[in-house]
């Protein structure tokens, strides 16, 4: 076990007004939290020095529409896993890993890549040109519902919360990937890596003004080319059990199981798939016994949902790039190749 995590009140409450406003001013999220702004800067910077916490830019609804993603479960051959976690970590399009509980994989991956035929050759080539991969299952997203930064901490009241959601986002602009020039991609670049970087920071980074970056930087956004998410390690987290759930439903209940499971506190993710099971949800739940607990309940709401899977999360190693230790603290990165 690594290193003992203190995390105060406080501490949570920053983290989930940043999962709202990653990129809001100190300025702004100290009244609001009931301390200073350097308060503030202080406390974030000793949880992003920790690995607790960051903040980076990931692709938007935009992008991710023009996108390709799948879910792969991998079984290895015994003693394979820990130098394919290594080799897998290294890859593009590999965005997150986890090395779950023995049963249907020993790894879980998130794929993303440009276009199906980019998706098709990491399949079919990168997975089989890796020895110690035994068998390989890829379900095709067909749509996504909800995904990871849309989950919250629930540290702050309903009046903090209010506050923080009166932002609004301007009007868009139709932007292409084939329209990002040098300076939109070294934004991306520096942005993936640190979603907090000031715009002067920024600047000197891509050789431009403040003024231009803060005008790209909103065209990107409003576009739905890029977001921002703030992520956290386990232990601020309480340290959770992820559990993927692959289920059937009948076509005409697809939007009522969908609205049910976005409406979950505990829900990071649901996914359209492809293949016999038509549905994947993952949870972040209490402890094992839970999983038990919430299944029952889901399937008591959605009679027509039939769970044919469960797969039992033990340790994510990357997440949507971001390289993670034993404890779930970020130690790196790798980026991904919607980038």
């Amino acid at each position: 076990m690594g290193q003992e995590t203190t995390a105060s009140e406080l501490d949570l409450a920053l983290v989930n007004a940043l999962q709202l406003r990653p990129r809001a001013p100190w300025s702004e999220l100290a009244p609001l939290l009931g301390v200073t702004a350097s308060t503030l800067a202080r406390r974030w910077e000793r949880l992003c020095g920790a690995g607790l916490a960051w903040v980076y830019a990931v692709p938007g609804r935009e992008f991710t529409r023009s996108r390709c993603t799948a879910f792969v479960l991998l079984r290895c051959a015994p003693g394979a896993r820990s130098r394919l976690i290594a080799e897998l970590s290294a890859s593009t399009e590999a965005a997150t890993i986890e090395v779950t509980a023995p049963g249907s994989a020993d790894l879980f991956l998130d794929v993303l890549a440009p276009d199906l035929a980019s998706l098709g050759r990491f399949v079919t080539e990168t997975l089989d040109g890796l020895p110690g991969i035994t068998s390989v299952r890829c379900l095709f997203a067909t749509s996504l519902y909800v995904e990871g930064s849309r989950w919250r901490l629930r540290s702050l009241d309903p009046a903090q919360l209010s506050a923080l959601g009166n932002s609004t986002a301007g009007a868009a602009d139709q932007i292409r990937v084939l329209d990002l020039d040098a300076v939109d991609r070294a934004l991306l670049d520096a942005l993936v890596r640190d979603g907090r970087l000031a715009l002067a920071e920024l600047a000197d980074r891509t050789d431009t003004s403040p003024a231009t970056v803060r005008r790209r930087l909103r065209r990107l956004t409003d576009a739905g080319v890029l977001g921002f998410r703030c992520d956290l390690a386990a232990p601020l987290a309480g340290h959770p059990v992820p559990v993927t759930l692959l289920a059937q439903v009948p076509a005409r209940d697809m939007g009522a199981v969908h609205r049910t499971l976005a409406a979950l506190p505990e829900c990071r993710l649901v996914a359209g798939v492809t293949g016999p099971a038509n549905v994947l949800a993952t949870l972040w739940v209490r402890d094992i016994a839970d999983i038990q607990r919430r299944e029952t309940a889901l399937c008591a709401r959605l009679p027509s949902l039939t769970v044919t899977d469960r797969i039992v999360g033990l340790r994510t190693v990357k997440r949507m790039g971001h390289l993670l230790d034993g404890d779930g603290r970020r130690t790196g990165m790798e980026p991904i190749a919607p980038w």
